[in-house]
Parts: structure tokens; sequence; C-alpha cells
């Protein structure tokens, strides 16, 4: 009421506040399946591979839809993308908006519900560890932005990173309820390139530009100051956007080999079924023709000795 900025910081408190969200984000997965997916699935008739990975898509669509909408009204509303400078400036962010705090302990209570979700989904032992690594690099970057006070900077690759995913898996529902439609892996491909471009370039202007003209380059945990002082060696900063370019490099390597291995199978199918078409026609045009026994006459069939081919009507005794 009086126009004071309520701002928050990180604690041990968070804990218990991450642990009740955990609950929160189980029954909602709940809902979703009951409610939407097991729904979809009954009609589609998958098989269980197929439904493993529809039930997979379906939720994370759920979650990466409503977390690029609250994650781009966060970063609108608190100036970040029409203030670039605002990622490094006046670093580190050791206070922050309600909001802010709370999308980030959000965050984690999803992916933390995520490892019981294993459990309790019945994932194929296949599938499990490449969801764990999926669920931990999650876990590692939201919780090392979170504490390390790099917030402002973690919001805008979460909303980037979200955007691709949510493409991706929205992709794959589409295919598993249509195989032939394939349209949104091409938009999932484009978006993927752009956020991967924007991501290098805020890496390279945050890390390679705003950092190192931080006022404070003095290491200071106690006021959250962890990375200002590395920054400001130009050899330590340049090993870091060299292992971020690599990184990224690595990124579009795979998903360049992917691209390239999806097109083949594709061309190698157009040009099976037009195989497939060709000898058919061909069989079809050497197919001979069968001709009625006797001749034509004035539009009407004769037999060999000229009588009518009709059989006669046998008479009822």
């Amino acid at each position: 009421a009086d126009g004071e900025l309520v701002q928050y910081h990180y604690g041990l408190k968070d804990l218990v506040t991450i642990l009740f969200y955990i609950f929160i984000a189980i029954i909602l997965h709940a809902v979703v399946q009951e409610y939407a997916l097991d729904k979809i699935n009954r009609r589609l008739h998958l098989s269980k591979v197929k439904h493993s990975k529809f039930n997979e898509s379906g939720q994370l669509v759920a979650f990466h839809l409503s977390s690029v909408i609250w994650c781009l009204y966060v970063v609108v509303t608190e100036g970040y993308i029409s203030n670039p400078r605002s990622l490094w400036e006046n670093y580190p962010h050791v206070y922050l908006p309600f909001q802010v705090k709370f999308f980030y302990l959000c965050q984690l209570a999803y992916w933390l519900h995520a490892l019981p979700e294993l459990y309790f989904q019945k994932v194929r032992k296949e599938e499990i560890p490449r969801q764990l690594r999926c669920i931990a690099l999650y876990l590692v970057h939201i919780a090392g932005a979170y504490l390390l006070n790099l917030t402002r900077l973690g919001l805008i690759l979460l909303l980037l990173q979200y955007l691709a995913e949510f493409f991706f898996h929205m992709a794959r529902l589409v295919y598993f309820t249509d195989e032939n439609n394939e349209k949104l892996f091409n938009v999932w491909a484009v978006v993927f390139v752009v956020t991967r471009l924007f991501t290098l370039t805020l890496y390279i202007l945050v890390i390679g530009f705003g950092l190192p003209r931080v006022e404070s380059q003095a290491l200071d945990p106690e006021r959250g100051n962890f990375f200002s002082f590395l920054f400001n060696n130009i050899l330590f900063r340049m090993s870091v956007l060299l292992l971020v370019c690599l990184f990224q490099a690595s990124v579009m390597w795979r998903f360049i080999h992917f691209q390239l291995r999806r097109w083949r199978e594709y061309w190698n199918e157009q040009s099976s079924r037009k195989r497939v078409a060709a000898t058919t026609g061909t069989k079809q045009q050497t197919k001979p023709l069968k001709r009625d026994s006797g001749y034509h006459e004035n539009g009407v069939v004769k037999a060999e000795n000229g009588t009518s081919p009709r059989t006669k009507k046998l008479k009822s005794p």
C-alpha cells in the first residue's frame, strides 16, 4: 500500500516449498493423464512403445506450453526483453521479485517430480537412462542459475529452450495420430535452429561483453558475486566462450545428422513407392486381354457356328 517493493532471497525454506509443489505437480500430472491422454489413447489404439512416447510428449506439451506463457509474461513485465542490459547490470541479482522466485521454485519442483513419475508411469528400462539424463540436465541448469544469481539470464534461456521443446513434442503427438503428417517437424527444425542462434548470441553478449563490465569485480560469496572477477580475465572469458560454442556446435551437429537421416529415409520411401507404382503399371500394360469366343456383328456377339450365344430358356414341365 505504501509502494514498498518486497523482494526475496533463496534459503533453506525453499526446500519445503519445493516439496509442497512436487505433490501439486504429481496431482496435475495425474489429471492430465486421466482426463486427456488416456481418452485419446483409447481412440488411437497405439502400440506399447508409441503409447509410452505419446504419454511422455503429451505431458511435456502441457508443461512446456504453460511454462513458455508464464516465462514470457515474467520477462516482459520485468523488462528483461525491452532492456537487455538488465541481464548483467547490477550483478549479482541476489534479491528477486516474487514472480521470478516462484517461477524457479515451480520449475525445480516439476523436474524433481519427474523422478517418481518414472516409477508411476512404468517407463521401460530402455527409456530410463535417457529420461534421467534429461531431468538431470534441467535440474543442474535451473538450480545453477537460481543459486549463482544468474536468474535473469536463466529465464531467457529457459524461454528459448522450452519453445523449441514444445514444437518438437507437439510434432510427435501429431505424428502419432497421423504418420503421414510431418509438417510440424519442419516447423520445429526452423524454431530449433533460430533458438540455438539466439542462445549462442545471448551467451556471447552476456559473458563476453556484459559481466566483464560489472563494477564489483571482487569475489564476494556473501553478496552472491561468484563470476564477475573471473570474467575480468580475458583468458578465462575466452575459454568459457569456446566451451559454449563447442557445446552448441555439438548440439547442431546431432540435429543436422538427425535431419539428414530423416530426409534420406523420406526420399528412399518415395523412390520405393515410385518403383512399385511403375512396376505395377508395367504389369497392367503387358497383361493379355481376354477375348470372347466367336465374332462380333453389328455390335452383337455371335457364336462360331452363327448361333446366338444366349442360352435357351427351358420350358417348365
